[in-house]
């Protein structure tokens, strides 16, 4: 059994401060007694109850999980708890004032009452924990549900997006194998290549950059046999980033965008760069090309490709991760993508 001794302490402290509060009340009723009494005796209750209830709870395997036993196994804790608060606290504060609470006489009934006032708070106080562990518990199962909603969405992407890289490939090879057959095995090899590593991606929603920037350099050299000479390509990516573990398919749709509506439409083709750099606690991805640009005014966020990242982006990181349009006055254009070194 792991005890987490910090919430313990928490515990036990908010416990006393219960104590004090409740033994205040009761003084405040009968101010010309001393405070020292029922202070004593609502502190001795308190801890007596929050140490059989609050570790009470661990035996029960019914606890492991919500923090809390079910149904009547809660139930008897509580009560065996306020009981032993009751009758122990009690015991423990007589022994110090060297009297007993359960003698005849006036004083000693009002006592009694003021110590069975304490017990009864007790109940309170530990309705409050229940409710405070209950609201943690359904805290930590939204965490992990968001968690997985956050997987599956992911997932779905990389499913949208993969087709719509195949599609596009595989028409590639239709029309290079009746006028280019050598060129054509050539794209189908890099192609088997580039879909074995994008299986061995696909188990997990994230995976280094340096898998990323791999599967990049597979995706550029299946182009690269299409379009030949007119396709040239840099891969940056520094030593110290390139275990940092990004979304899968991240890069791949601002490569795919460049080669399309950028490089492929010009005739003398032109250059990607993909680079990656850190700063300040930030990442930053950049895929840069020399092609010819988006029309005036046309450079928007609303493109398949660049709506899909910044979907992984929202599912991954949250408002932390951003995507923005490069302007370049020279030629082509370039996508930025930004989000926290750490999650």
């Amino acid at each position: 059994m792991r005890i987490d001794w910090i919430a313990k302490l928490r515990h036990w402290l908010q416990t006393m401060a219960f104590c004090l509060a409740i033994s205040f009340i009761q003084w405040a009723f009968n101010p010309e007694r001393s405070y020292g009494v029922p202070m004593l005796y609502s502190l001795c209750i308190g801890f007596i109850c929050w140490v059989w209830i609050d570790f009470g709870r661990h035996l029960f395997a019914s606890s492991l999980e919500t923090g809390w036993p079910k149904g009547l196994q809660g139930l008897v804790l509580v009560i065996t708890g306020n009981l032993a608060g009751y009758f122990l606290g009690t015991y423990a504060a007589d022994s110090w004032f060297g009297w007993s609470s359960w003698d005849a006489g006036p004083s000693r009934t009002q006592l009694r009452t003021s110590i069975l006032i304490t017990a009864l708070a007790g109940i309170a106080v530990t309705y409050y924990f229940y409710s405070a562990n209950k609201s943690a518990y359904l805290l930590r199962k939204m965490d992990e549900a968001r968690a997985h909603v956050n997987e599956a969405r992911l997932k779905l992407l990389e499913t949208q997006l993969e087709p719509h890289m195949l599609f596009n490939t595989l028409a590639n090879l239709r029309a290079l194998i009746s006028a280019d057959p050598p060129r054509a095995l050539q794209m189908l090899d890099h192609m088997i290549a580039y879909l074995r590593a994008t299986l061995s991606a696909s188990r997990a929603p994230m995976h280094p950059l340096q898998a990323e920037f791999d599967r990049l350099r597979d995706y550029l050299e299946l182009m690269a046999v299409r379009m030949g000479p007119r396709l040239n390509y840099v891969l940056e990516l520094p030593a110290d980033l390139a275990q940092h573990p990004v979304p899968t398919l991240l890069l791949q749709p601002l490569v795919e965008n460049a080669i399309q509506h950028g490089l492929e439409p010009k005739v003398n083709g032109g250059s990607i760069t993909v680079r990656a750099r850190h700063e300040a606690g930030w990442i930053t991805l950049e895929v840069l090309d020399t092609g010819v640009g988006p029309p005036q005014g046309s450079a928007t966020l609303d493109g398949f490709g660049l709506a899909q990242v910044r979907e992984r982006l929202l599912a991954t990181y949250g408002h932390h991760g951003t995507i923005k349009l490069l302007a370049n006055s020279q030629e082509g254009t370039g996508a930025s993508i930004t989000f926290p070194l750490k999650i």
